[in-house]
C-alpha cells in the first residue's frame, strides 16, 4: 500500500461530484452529531475537517445555529459549499496543514481522519489541542482495527488507516482531551468507529 495515501486528495477530486451525490442527505449519523452538539455551547464556533460539499454535517449543524468553518483539499467539493451556505468560511486546504488563530468550540472530522496513514494521525493531535478552545467537543471516526485496509471509489483504491484503541486513547490524553464516548463498528450508526471526545484543558 505504499503511497496510496497520497493518491486521497486526488481521488476525491477527480470524482468529486459523484462523491458528493453517493454521500445523499441522509443523516444516519445523527445521534453522533447531537451528541457532539450537546457538548457545544449554543451558537458555537465548529470546524468540519474534510467538510466536504457541506452537505449533509455541515448544513446540519448551520440550520442549528452553529458557525461552521469548513475545511477539504477539494476545490470542486469547497465550491458546492461556498454555492450552498455563501458568506461562510469555506477552506481549500489539507487537515494536516490547516491552522487560524481561532479557539473551536468543536472539531469534527467525519469518514476524513482515516484516510491519512498512521504517522500522519499522529501528527494531528497536537493540531487537534491547538486548534480547540476549552471544553471544546472533538469528534472523528477511525478504522476499525489498527492497520492499513483499502477500500474502492468510482473503481480507484481507497486508502484507510487506524491505529490501536489504545494509541487513540494515549494520544487523547496527551494532548488535553478525555474521551466521552467511543464504539467500535456501530450497528446504528453504518458500523462506524466513533470517538467524542472533550478538551479539559484550560
Amino acid at each position: 500500500m505504499a503511497n496510496e495515501d497520497a493518491n486521497i486528495i486526488g481521488l476525491y477530486e477527480r470524482h468529486a461530484r459523484a462523491f458528493d451525490e453517493f454521500r445523499g442527505r441522509n443523516l444516519f449519523e445523527r445521534p453522533w452529531l447531537d451528541h457532539f452538539t450537546g457538548l457545544i455551547k449554543q451558537r458555537g464556533q465548529i470546524l468540519d475537517l474534510g467538510c466536504g460539499g457541506g452537505e449533509p454535517i455541515a448544513g446540519h449543524f448551520i440550520k442549528r445555529g452553529f458557525h461552521v468553518t469548513g475545511v477539504d483539499t477539494s476545490e470542486t467539493l469547497i465550491g458546492l459549499a461556498r454555492e450552498r451556505f455563501p458568506g461562510l468560511a469555506w477552506y481549500q486546504a489539507d487537515m494536516r496543514k490547516f491552522y487560524i488563530p481561532t479557539k473551536f468550540d468543536g472539531i469534527i472530522a467525519w469518514h476524513s481522519f482515516f484516510h491519512l496513514n498512521a504517522d500522519d494521525q499522529r501528527a494531528m493531535f497536537p493540531r487537534f489541542g491547538a486548534l480547540a478552545g476549552p471544553g471544546a467537543a472533538l469528534m472523528f471516526t477511525s478504522g476499525h482495527f489498527e492497520g492499513e485496509a483499502m477500500g474502492q471509489f468510482a473503481g480507484e483504491p481507497l486508502y484507510h488507516a487506524s491505529l490501536s484503541k489504545a494509541e487513540y486513547e494515549a494520544l487523547l490524553a496527551k494532548n488535553g482531551f478525555e474521551v466521552v464516548k467511543q464504539i467500535s463498528q456501530d450497528p446504528a450508526c453504518g458500523g462506524a468507529t466513533v470517538w467524542l471526545a472533550r478538551n479539559i484543558r484550560r
